[in-house]
């Protein structure tokens, strides 16, 4: 009975050590072996970044601890259990010791791997919780929009303290905004008789862009330039996302996380936002497509250039003041580098396949 208990007893133990070295939140030392478990993932720019990486060293961690210990049982196992040996301990029986229905064995053998698997659900959803959620009082609202093949830009919603007149910004544009919902009831006359009096998609338009969202400062990604986001740093963000042809994905490395961006999101059930508590650290990064979605997606680059709260509120001032100007004239003004940075060697330029032939005509290579 004493034995059973001591046994017991060590898997609460080992049980409880899986569960802490899983979960734990506490940042593990930035060198060597725990450096080298992030498998080259970057270090990240959010809070929320920072504890996915936390989560995915210390499950490395534990997965380490829990296969050290397999191995040294098994090749415990094949050095103690030769035939050699046991000859030279005495034991001339056939089989070795059988551990068939030994009950305290088989409760450790099982409750260690549930226990291993019940702390990494429980903290994985720890973590997603704090990644995906919608309490984090953005001072700032992007809508994203993407398109084959680049992506537009728009400043929804603006606090007051990262505006030099101390005022919220709204910037909705309501002409634009009002065709889009228009667009949801208009009717193709050639096509009318293919899909009804108004179309496939519920009864609306097969072209409905009503779900989309268009603002007076906007940022359009081209061909020729790849589009420059600029939002502040040390400041909730909120990221409003929609497609308007196919599935794309929305996706910076060192946030560590991705949402797919979709076409008519409602009707998808789809959620369109996340937000981020902040962006720690002021620079470029580049900025990615990581859906596949045709032809140029992997030319469908971004970059997030983070600046000082003080130099955003210079930047939409300029933006709200000259919409006109070109971004580039933007980010020229408060001090940055007016084009992206941070895309090489991932360019937008299409230019030598835009005639289409971009393909090699095999009758005629031959």
């Amino acid at each position: 009975m004493h034995g059973l208990t001591r046994r017991i007893a060590m898997a609460g133990s080992l049980g409880l050590s899986g569960l802490v070295l899983t979960g734990c939140n506490v940042a593990p030392p930035d060198n060597g072996f725990f450096h080298a478990l992030r498998m080259g993932w970057p270090m990240g720019i959010t809070p929320e970044s920072k504890e996915m990486g936390n989560f995915w060293v210390w499950t490395w961690v534990t997965a380490w601890i829990i296969g050290i210990i397999m191995w040294v049982l098994l090749f415990y196992a094949i050095s103690r259990f030769t035939d050699k040996r046991r000859s030279k301990r005495g034991d001339h029986d056939e089989f070795p010791r059988q551990t068939g229905y030994n009950v305290p064995l088989e409760l450790v053998l099982t409750t260690l791997p549930v226990l291993v698997v019940m702390g990494l659900f429980f903290f994985n959803i720890q973590t997603q919780e704090k990644a995906t959620a919608l309490d984090k009082d953005p001072k700032v609202t992007v809508d994203v929009t993407a398109y084959q093949w680049n992506w537009q830009f728009g400043y929804n919603t603006v606090a007051g303290d990262l505006m030099a007149d101390g005022r919220e910004y709204k910037g909705v544009d309501q002409a634009a905004q009002k065709r889009a919902e228009e667009s949801a009831h208009e009717v193709d006359t050639e096509k009318k008789g293919e899909h009804g009096p108004n179309g496939p998609i519920h009864g609306k338009s097969s072209e409905d862009y009503s779900y989309l969202h268009f603002n007076k400062i906007e940022t359009l990604g081209s061909t020729e330039e790849v589009p420059v986001l600029v939002v502040p740093s040390h400041t909730p963000l909120e990221f409003n996302l929609a497609s308007a042809d196919v599935v794309h994905s929305f996706w910076v490395p060192e946030f560590l996380f991705k949402r797919d961006v979709f076409p008519h999101p409602d009707q998808n059930q789809s959620e369109r936002r996340f937000q981020v508590s902040e962006v720690s650290k002021e620079g470029a990064f580049v900025g990615r497509c990581a859906e596949m979605c045709g032809t140029y997606h992997s030319m469908m680059n971004f970059e997030l250039r983070v600046v000082s709260p003080e130099k955003f509120k210079q930047y939409m001032e300029f933006r709200k003041d000259n919409p006109q100007a070109p971004n580039s004239e933007a980010l020229k003004k408060i001090g940055e580098a007016p084009y992206a940075t941070s895309t090489k060697p991932f360019v937008s330029n299409r230019t030598g396949t835009r005639d289409g032939q971009n393909y090699v005509n095999r009758d005629q290579a031959s």
